[in-house]
């Protein structure tokens, strides 16, 4: 399977080959939008740069419950990922500005299939 694939409307990712790690990150959203949308958009350009990174997956509830699954091959990649200094930065700025709350898990796929009509 390909490397750095995003998520397309309505799609999901494949399957990728075991083991590989997840990122959830559930999130509540503040009122505040000035620049959040432009941050998603470069930290989307930037993380598909880390080596490691396999893709990602988002979606928001109309309550205001988002929910952003990352899939990256191993810890190592996870790292790189942490250590970029505007991944950093937006990190920041979130919890002082665009969510009310926020919740990471990581976890380590052991097993991994998938459906779908073709």
């Amino acid at each position: 399977m390909s490397d750095h694939v995003g998520a397309g409307a309505a799609q999901s990712l494949p399957p990728f080959e075991p083991p590989y790690y997840v990122v959830v990150f559930s999130s509540v959203r503040t009122s505040v939008e000035l620049g959040y949308g432009e941050a998603t958009e470069r930290l989307d350009d930037l993380v598909r740069e880390v080596p490691g990174y396999l893709g990602h997956e988002a979606a928001r509830t109309p309550g205001g419950l988002g929910i952003t699954v990352s899939y990256f091959r191993d810890v190592a990649a996870i790292e790189e990922w942490r250590a970029v200094g505007e991944h950093r930065d937006a990190q920041r700025r979130g919890r002082a500005e665009w969510y009310e709350q926020y919740t990471v898990h990581v976890a380590k796929v052991e097993r991994s299939h998938g459906f779908g009509h073709a």
